[in-house]
C-alpha cells in the first residue's frame, strides 16, 4: 500500500476525537438513563450523523488526494460508498424521529443500513494484502469458508430459522430481518479473509475490522434477543452502544490511514494467533449440533455426532502435522538442517519491519569460506559436506537461542540477530564465529582446513528492507574477503563499490580529479628530466585523496577508463609547455580497449603534446600475459613516437621473456628495492642485478623511492641514471611545477 504523505492538521485530529466525546454522550445517557427513551433515541442520531458525516468527508479525501495505488483506491471508493450510505440512513432515522409520525419497518434508514454492507464487503475484499500462491489463495478460501459456515449454523439456529417460522408476518418484513444475518455472514466472510491475508495498512484495516465485528455483534444480539426471547432493544441499550462504538472506529480507520507510515506491516507472528479460527469453527459447530441434538436419544444421534467429530478432530490432528512438517520442510536445508533461505528471509523481512530504537539493535552476519572449492575438487564432495556440516555445528554453538542461522546456498551462510544489546554484541559474535570456523574438520584421514570471511550489517535508519540489509552485509563480507580474508568486516557506507563507483563517476563529471608531478631526475647532474603525472581527488568532504584510496576500486568497476583519459588530456594539457617528457600512467583495462591508439592519439591533437616526449606507463599485470591485440596496439603507439614503461617492476610476476615481446623503453625499478640499498650489501647487490638486467635488455632504468642521498650515489655506481623520490622532490601540482622547472634544460631519458 501506498502512504498518504501529508499528515492531518491538528484541528482535524481534535475533529476525530471531539466526535468521539460526542458519541460518548450516548455511552453516558445509557449509564445515568436521564432524559428517558426520547433523549436517548434522540442522542443516538443527533450524535452518529456528524460522526458519520466526518468519516464520509475524510474517506473522500483520502480517495481523491492521490498517494494510494490503484487497487487500494478502488477498496477504499466502495468503502465511501458505504460511508455516504450510512449518512443517508442517519440522515433520515433522524429526520423520522423529528417529524413524531409512526415509523414502519423496514423503513428508509434501514434499507440504506442494508444497503451499505455489500459495499463494506467488497472494498474489505479488495484491500491489498502479501502477495500469495493461488495454492495459498485457494487454502485462504476455504479456511475462510469453513469459519463462515460455522457461523452460518449459528445464525441459522438462532436467527434465520426462527425468523422464518413466524407465523402471520408480512414476507417483506420476514424477508428483510433473514437479509440482515445473510449479509453479516457475508460480512463475516470478508472480515476472516482480511485476517487471514494479513493486509498491509494494519492499524487502519484492524480498526475497520473492528467496526464492522462490533457492527455483526450488534446486529445479531438485537435480533437474537428479538427471536429467542421476545426482548425488544431501543436506544440506549448496549446494542445500540456497540452500533456507536462501530460508527467511531471507521472513523479512526480513515483517519489513521491518512496518518504517514500507516501502511507499514506491524510485526510477525499474526497468521500464527489466527491459523485456529477454521478448527475453532469446526469445533464450535459441532458443540452447537450437540447442544441441538441434547435431548434426543444416543440412537441414532449420539453415536454418529461423537463418530463424527472424533473423525473430524483425527483429521485436523493429520493436516496440523502435516502443515508443520511441510513447514519445517519449506524451510530448512536438507543437507545442514539450519534455516533455509527462504526463512532467513522471512527473518530478515521480520527484523527490518521493527522500530530503530536504542538499547535494541538488530543485525545479519554473511559467512563465506574461504578455499572451499579446493576441498571439493581435491577430495570430492563428500569432503565438502562434511565441511559444511561442521560449519553448521560451529554455528549452532556460537549463536544465541533467539538467534536465525541458516544457509543461502553452496558454502554461504547468514545468521539473522534479533535484540541485541548494543552493536558491540554482534561484532562479538562475528569474531567468535571467525575464530570457530578456523576448527579443521576431519574427514577420513584428512584434517579439512577452511576459514571464513563474515560481513556484518545493522538495521538502522536508512535500510528499507532485509534486500537492502542483506546486500550491505555482502558488501561487507566481499571487504573481508578483498582485505585477507578469515575475519569479519562491518559494513560501512565506504565499503559500498556501487555508491563509491557512482561517486567517482560523479568526481569525473566535476572536475573533482586533480594532478600532481613529481620530477624524475638525471642523477649525476640532478636535472630534471621528465615528471611523472600522479592523479588524487579533491573529495568535497574527506580532503585530498592518494590513489591507494580510490584507485583499486576504480579498477574494479570500470572507471579507471575515464578517470586515466581524463589524467592523460589534463597532464599533457598542463606540461606542454614544459621542457621535459611526461609519464602517464596506463592501466589494464585501458590496455586493452579497442580504440586506445586513437584515444591517445585524439588527446595529443587535442592538447597539443608531442608524442616523442610522451611516455606511458604499464603494471606488470600487462606485461605477465599480453595478447596479439595488446602487442599491436603498444607497438602502434611505439612507431608514433610515444614511449612504453614498466612500472614498479619487481612487484608483480612479470615474465623476462615478454620483455622482449613488448615494445618497452623504460623500466621503472620498485622503490621496495632501493630502501637499503645504502646499508643493506645483500639489497645493493638485487638492486644492481636489476639494473643490470635492464641494460641487457637495452633498457633506461628509473628508480623509484629514492629518499637519501646515500641511496642515489649508490644507484649512481649502478650504472643507474635516472631516478626519482622525496630526495629530490614530492609530488606538487602543476603551478609549482613549472616553477621548479624554470632553471631546467631540455633534456631526455
Amino acid at each position: 500500500m501506498a502512504d498518504v504523505h501529508k499528515r492531518p492538521s491538528r484541528w482535524l485530529t481534535a475533529a476525530v476525537w471531539g466526535a468521539g466525546v460526542l458519541l460518548s454522550s450516548i455511552l453516558v445517557q445509557s449509564v445515568t438513563g436521564w432524559g428517558g427513551d426520547a433523549l436517548a433515541q434522540l442522542l443516538n442520531n443527533s450524535a452518529q450523523l456528524p460522526v458519520t458525516a466526518l468519516t464520509a468527508a475524510l474517506g473522500l479525501r483520502l480517495v481523491l488526494r492521490g498517494g494510494l495505488d490503484s487497487r487500494e483506491r478502488r477498496a477504499w471508493l466502495l468503502l465511501e460508498v458505504s460511508f455516504l450510505l450510512q449518512v443517508a440512513g442517519n440522515g433520515a432515522s433522524l429526520i423520522q424521529h423529528l417529524g413524531g409520525g409512526p415509523i414502519s419497518f423496514p423503513s428508509v434508514p434501514d434499507h440504506m443500513f442494508l444497503l451499505a454492507i455489500p459495499f463494506v464487503v467488497a472494498g474489505l475484499l479488495l484491500l491489498p494484502a502479501e502477495r500469495r500462491s493461488r495454492t495459498d489463495r485457494l487454502k485462504l478460501l476455504i479456511d475462510a469458508l469453513i469459519v463462515v459456515a460455522g457461523a452460518c449454523m449459528a445464525l441459522w439456529y438462532v436467527e434465520i430459522g426462527p425468523l422464518l417460522e413466524v407465523p402471520g408476518v408480512d414476507p417483506v418484513v420476514i424477508a428483510f430481518s433473514a437479509g440482515v444475518p445473510v449479509l453479516d455472514l457475508l460480512l463475516v466472510f470478508a472480515l476472516i479473509t482480511l485476517v487471514l491475508r494479513r493486509p498491509e495498512a494494519g492499524a487502519a484495516v484492524g480498526l475497520l475490522g473492528a467496526s464492522m465485528g462490533l457492527k455483526v455483534v450488534a446486529d445479531s444480539s438485537y435480533t437474537i434477543a428479538l427471536v429467542q426471547f421476545g426482548v425488544f432493544f431501543g436506544p440506549g441499550d448496549w446494542p445500540f452502544l456497540l452500533w456507536a462504538a462501530g460508527t467511531f472506529f471507521s472513523l479512526l480507520a480513515v483517519y489513521r490511514r491518512m496518518v504517514p507510515g500507516a501502511s507499514a506491516q506491524e510485526g510477525r507472528g499474526r497468521r500464527g494467533r489466527v491459523s485456529w479460527l477454521p478448527y475453532g469453527a469446526i469445533a464450535f459447530a459441532y458443540a452447537l449440533l450437540a447442544f441441538v441434538a441434547r435431548e434426543q436419544s444416543l440412537y441414532p444421534l449420539g453415536g454418529m455426532i461423537l463418530g463424527a467429530v472424533v473423525l473430524t478432530a483425527l483429521v485436523i490432528a493429520r493436516q496440523v502435522f502435516a502443515q508443520r512438517e511441510n513447514r519445517r520442510l519449506a524451510v530448512t536445508d536438507p543437507l545442514t538442517g539450519l534455516s533455509n533461505r527462504a526463512l532467513i528471509t522471512e527473518s530478515l523481512a521480520g527484523l527490518t519491519r521493527q522500530p530503530v530504537r536504542d538499547g535494541r539493535h538488530g543485525a545479519v552476519l554473511l559467512i563465506d569460506l574461504d578455499r572451499f572449492k579446493p576441498i571439493n575438487d581435491a577430495y570430492g564432495h563428500d569432503a565438502g559436506d562434511a565441511v559444511l556440516l561442521g560449519v553448521a555445528a560451529a554455528l549452532r554453538a556460537v549463536i544465541r537461542s533467539g538467534d536465525t542461522a541458516g544457509r543461502l546456498g553452496g558454502d554461504e551462510f547468514a545468521v539473522v540477530l534479533p535484540a541485541l544489546p548494543n552493536r558491540a554484541a554482534a561484532e562479538g559474535i562475528a569474531q567468535r564465529l571467525v575464530d570457530a570456523l578456523r576448527t579443521p574438520v576431519v574427514f577420513g584421514n584428512q584434517l579439512l582446513h577452511v576459514e571464513a570471511s563474515v560481513g556484518v550489517a545493522f538495521h538502522e535508519e536508512g535500510v528499507l528492507d532485509a534486500e537492502q540489509l542483506l546486500a550491505h552485509a555482502d558488501v561487507a563480507m566481499y571487504a573481508a574477503k578483498r582485505a585477507g580474508r578469515g575475519h569479519y568486516r562491518v559494513y560501512t557506507p565506504d565499503l559500498d563499490t556501487r555508491a563509491r563507483d557512482a561517486e567517482l563517476w560523479r568526481a569525473v563529471e566535476n572536475n573533482e580529479l586533480v594532478v600532481h608531478f613529481q620530477p624524475v631526475v638525471d642523477l649525476s647532474g640532478g636535472d630534471c628530466v621528465a615528471v611523472e603525472a600522479l592523479v588524487r581527488w579533491n573529495h568535497p568532504e574527506r580532503g585530498l585523496l592518494y590513489p591507494g584510496a580510490f584507485i583499486e576500486l576504480a579498477e574494479e568497476t570500470g572507471a579507471v577508463i575515464p578517470i586515466g583519459e581524463w589524467v592523460l588530456r589534463e597532464a599533457c594539457r598542463q606540461a606542454a609547455p614544459w621542457p621535459v617528457k611526461l609519464s602517464v600512467n596506463l592501466s589494464a583495462k585501458q590496455v586493452v580497449q579497442p580504440g586506445l591508439v586513437e584515444t591517445i592519439g585524439g588527446i595529443l591533437d587535442e592538447t597539443g603534446f608531442p608524442a616523442e616526449r610522451l611516455v606511458l606507463e604499464l603494471t606488470e599485470s600487462v606485461v605477465l600475459q599480453p595478447d596479439e591485440q595488446t602487442v599491436a596496439r603498444l607497438s602502434e603507439l611505439r612507431d608514433r613516437g610515444i614511449g612504453i614503461s614498466i612500472d614498479d617492476f619487481g612487484t608483480g610476476y612479470a615474465a623476462l621473456n615478454y620483455l622482449r615481446t613488448l615494445p618497452v623503453s623504460v623500466l621503472k625499478m620498485d622503490r621496495s628495492f632501493v630502501s637499503a640499498i645504502d646499508t643493506d650489501p645483500d639489497a645493493y647487490a638485487i638492486a644492481d642485478a636489476v639494473v643490470r638486467l635492464a641494460h641487457a635488455y637495452r633498457l633506461k632504468v628509473v628508480a623509484e623511492g629514492i629518499e637519501t642521498a646515500g641511496q642515489a650515489r649508490c644507484l649512481v655506481e649502478m650504472g643507474c641514471v635516472y631516478g626519482q623520490g622525496y630526495h629530490f622532490a614530492r609530488p606538487m601540482p602543476g603551478e609549482a611545477l613549472a616553477d621548479f622547472l624554470a632553471p631546467a634544460r631540455p633534456g631526455g631519458h
